[in-house]
């Protein structure tokens, strides 16, 4: 599939609406530019981690207050 979207003045785009819908695209999702060896330019699309997504994820044999560390990754 070919699809064509236009850059505006201010450098931006749109996403086509087939892909948004296809990849789940959320607002604050992040797009991957990357150039291969002849040129050309692929994107993809990584979903935005938020504290919340990574809390339980690893360990740590320090006590910690997972309160006051979300406390303070927001300040």
């Amino acid at each position: 599939m070919v699809i064509e979207t236009k850059v505006n003045k201010n450098n931006q785009t749109n996403i086509p609406i087939a892909y948004i819908k296809k990849f789940n695209i959320k607002p604050g999702d992040l797009m991957i530019w990357e150039e291969n060896s002849d040129g050309k330019i692929i994107v993809s699309f990584r979903k935005r981690l938020t504290f919340k997504d990574l809390m339980g994820s690893g360990t740590i044999k320090t006590p910690t207050n997972a309160i006051k560390l979300e406390k303070e990754l927001y300040k």
